[in-house]
């Protein structure tokens, strides 16, 4: 079994359809921690130390967020440049999240058309996440494809109890170390085809 910490991060969980019903599924997963930012640090003021105990107590690390202006809320930035720090995280001698894996769960109101070469932001998702890429790679992480949910505005009541539960069995599978890791690497999204990456 594989230890995953979701680092949830929404300044207005209360007015989200689709993230509500995400954290209510995932929740209760036995290899999860859910740890809500935003609830824990409503100041910003970010226990360092703590944040760096959760992350070397876990294998895999999730950044769910939904997608703000190209990238992640506030507090998520702020967390990467109070914990991701000069020999901890990275340099000569910061190897304490080398070899973790690291994916982000993300919601975007655009519809996944926007995010192409030829669509609205002339970006793919892949693309825009670039930095965050770069950011674990230097802390000697795998980065994973985000498992995106695409066009939250328009989704109907069915749809996002389907891609709640998609997120649940996603993450209980990667959990139980029942994802393809390997396919799934060459994914633009990571929940594109989850029947062939989840393995019996």
């Amino acid at each position: 079994m594989k230890r995953i910490l979701i680092l949830f991060a929404h300044p207005a969980l209360e007015k989200s359809r689709v993230n509500r019903k995400i954290v209510r599924k995932i929740q209760s997963l036995e290899t999860v921690t859910f740890h809500d930012l935003y609830e824990q640090y409503p100041d910003f003021d970010i226990d360092i130390e703590r944040e760096q105990e959760l992350l070397t107590s876990h294998d895999i690390v999730v950044f769910h967020h939904p997608f703000f202006w190209y990238s992640t809320p506030a507090i998520l930035k702020e967390w990467q440049d109070l914990v991701l720090v000069h020999g901890w995280a990275y340099g000569s001698q910061g190897d304490a999240l080398r070899g973790k894996y690291f994916l982000n769960l993300i919601t975007t109101g655009g519809r996944e058309s926007a995010y192409q070469k030829d669509g609205h932001t002339g970006f793919t998702m892949r693309e825009l996440l670039a930095p965050i890429e770069q950011t674990t790679r230097l802390c000697g992480m795998v980065f994973l494809p985000p498992f995106v949910i695409h066009g939250t505005h328009s989704l109907t009541a069915s749809d996002i109890q389907r891609q709640a539960a998609e997120s649940r069995r996603f993450l209980e599978s990667l959990g139980e170390e029942r994802v393809d890791l390997e396919s799934a690497r060459n994914l633009p999204r990571i929940n594109l085809d989850l029947n062939r990456i989840i393995t019996s």
